[in-house]
């Protein structure tokens, strides 16, 4: 790493904290924002009202309606709830009849947080999804008299096997309305949505079943504010890729393309409904934050329309799917499973940015698939390290031996530029410096391209490991669970950009960090020349700071992702030791005094960036000595 990769972290990490300083409200904003939640209070409260009255005149209209003999359905608004179980083994599905829908989703063979027990001393075997009335699914048909909502309807089961179940709802009059139910192997749930008798009930050209879809998103993992980064409601577009609202405020959405599915969408568990018709374009979408310790996430809201057929003589269909984001899994869901054409679902795993996304798809998972099979998590997450590090060792031994070779030239170049000392002079010391660079040999920007290389494959890790569920619940040495944090001491109450906890993988990472960036000091600061060492100075204690923001920034995240930058900068610094170490310095400007002896006898042209600094050295130089120039008969003249 040379000077220019530090000044650009350095740079980075002044705009962060810039950027977090920028955001903290003033006395004035905070005095405004607590007026502002007052008032947003009280016309919440006006809202509630308003929405608990309405519910009431809904519920009456609704016994009204029950009460009505000539009424749809009347006799269908009235009954006895039943649960009924499908189960396979991998999800277990209890339905409710009133409204025919799934009411409680368990996903098997994945642990269960007790998120009021911080050590994990209660967890349970299996995963709860959703259940009671976190979510519910209602579909709607606007028929001409009024619109009848399968929520509000009692369906009577058949066909009632541990993968199959039929529900029928029926009004006494030869019409009906039928959910048919059949779950697959694993986790898909096939839905097939149909009518009997009613096709003059509807207006001529009314062929769209409304779809309300609701869902408060459950808290799973114990580090709310981790995996909250990660939930999101997610779309795919029918004729395009997917996209997401946004994960940190309150936003409202209305598609303007035809979609493929929804999904309600947490860290590491998915709920999602697929139209084999797709969902026209105009479907409402709307993510809401729930607040933390309220052990939800988002509340979720969408509303869709689907193609219908009133005559009854096509069905709706619609695939569920609920369990892991797993992206094995979800790739492969077939095409054959999925009305026959491919809905992309592994992009629920959020891979990163094209490149970033490349670099996870095709080399990342692959290894990260092969060493699971042997290796528990925590081992192959240092193998992976490992294997990153042999794979960039040449970029970084090269990156290395630039900085070395400046270094033992420092001496050189301290004796070539010490006529230059003077403010005015700083071009003539940079020329004379890039004529002795290019005498030897040396570019002072070769250590800097190796190390913008291992850039992507930094970020892509910084992607990949939050969301490979493959960690979650996953122990190694003290660490309980390598996908949320690992706390060393905790409190009740947040702090300010702390939280609740300290987290000790996110302070052996800063530590690494200290130490890789003492290594780094301590090279530069042996090549540095001139007014660059005073520089230096100044940076120095600015490169010390950084590991202070990242504590800030990653005591939250998962310790598998803190325990993989630690060991990897642990590695880094060892390496760059490893090389100082096995350097011989004199052997190596015996080294460059060769080539510049081979360069006096057959001197080669400039290119490439070298050539383009040096012109525009010599460029400035004249510009300065035009200025000059100017400057002195001017003086002449007012003499």
């Amino acid at each position: 790493m040379d000077k220019n990769t530090i000044i650009g972290f350095v740079l980075i990490a002044l705009v962060l904290f810039g950027f977090a300083w920028w955001q903290q409200p003033s006395t004035e904003e905070l005095e405004q924002q607590r007026i502002e939640l007052k008032k947003d209070s009280i016309a919440n409260a006006k809202k509630a009202q308003k929405a608990k009255k309405l519910a009431t005149q809904k519920a009456n209209k609704q016994v009204e309606t029950a009460e009505d003999s000539t009424g749809l359905f009347h006799t269908a608004l009235k009954g006895l709830a039943q649960e009924i179980t499908l189960r396979n083994n991998k999800v277990e599905l209890t339905f409710n009849t009133k409204g025919g829908i799934v009411k409680k989703a368990v996903i098997k063979n994945y642990v269960g947080h007790n998120l009021s027990v911080k050590d994990g001393s209660k967890d349970v075997n299996d995963v709860t999804l959703f259940s009671g009335d976190d979510q519910n699914l209602n579909f709607m048909l606007p028929t001409k008299e009024d619109n009848i909502e399968t929520q509000n309807l009692y369906f009577l089961p058949s066909n009632v096997s541990d993968s199959t179940l039929t529900l029928t709802a029926a009004d006494g009059k030869g019409k009906t309305i039928t959910l048919n139910y059949k779950l697959e192997k694993d986790y898909l749930l096939k839905l097939d949505v149909r009518t009997s008798g009613m096709a003059g009930l509807f207006k001529p050209g009314e062929n769209q079943l409304l779809v309300e879809w609701n869902d408060k998103c459950r808290q799973q993992e114990r580090g709310f504010t981790f995996e909250n980064r990660y939930a999101t409601l997610t779309y795919k577009k029918k004729e395009g890729s997917t996209d997401y609202l946004s994960e940190t405020a309150e936003k409202e959405e209305t598609a303007e393309e035809a979609l493929d599915w929804v999904a309600f969408k947490n860290q590491f568990f998915s709920a999602v409904i697929m139209s084999k018709d797709g969902f026209a374009k105009g479907a409402k979408l709307k993510s809401i934050p729930q607040e933390k310790g309220s052990q939800y996430l988002k509340q979720y809201h969408a509303n869709m329309a689907t193609a219908f057929d009133p005559t009854g003589n096509k069905t709706s269909e619609f695939k569920l799917y609920f369990g892991p984001n797993d992206f094995r899994l979800l790739n492969n869901i077939g095409t054959e499973r999925t009305f026959g054409k491919d809905m992309d679902m592994q992009r629920l795993v959020y891979l990163g940015w094209p490149l970033f996304r490349i670099i996870n798809r095709w080399f990342t998972i692959y290894v990260f698939d092969w060493l699971s099979k042997v290796f528990p998590m925590g081992i192959v997450l240092i193998l992976i390290t490992l294997l990153l590090k042999v794979i960039t060792y040449p970029m970084v031994k090269k990156s290395y031996m630039s900085s070395a070779k400046m270094r033992v030239l420092k001496p050189k170049l301290d004796e070539a530029t010490k006529q230059y000392n003077k403010p005015e002079d700083q071009m003539q010391k940079q020329q004379a410096m890039m004529q002795m660079y290019s005498e030897y040999g040396v570019s002072p920007l070769s250590g800097c391209l190796p190390m913008l290389i291992q850039m992507p494959i930094w970020i892509a890790m910084f992607n990949f490991v939050p969301n490979a569920i493959e960690l979650r619940g996953e122990s190694f040495l003290w660490m309980n669970d390598l996908s949320t944090y690992d706390p060393i001491i905790s409190w009740k109450h947040n702090v300010w950009m702390i939280g609740d906890h300290i987290s000790l993988t996110c302070i052996l990472f800063c530590s690494a960090n200290i130490l890789y960036s003492w290594f780094t000091m301590q090279q530069q600061k042996d090549q540095m020349v001139g007014q660059q060492a005073d520089q230096m100075k100044v940076m120095q204690w600015m490169m010390y700071l950084m590991p202070l923001f990242f504590f800030f920034m990653f005591n939250d995240y998962s310790s598998g992702l803190n325990f993989y930058y630690f060991v990897s900068l642990f590695f880094s610094a060892a390496i760059m030791w490893t090389l100082r170490r096995t350097t011989d310095d004199e052997k190596l400007l015996q080294l460059l005094e060769a080539r510049r002896k081979e360069n006096k006898k057959n001197p080669k042209k400039q290119s490439g960036l070298a050539a383009r600094m040096q012109a525009l050295q010599e460029m400035q130089k004249k510009q300065q000595e035009e200025l000059k120039r100017k400057q002195n008969e001017l003086n002449r003249k007012k003499r």
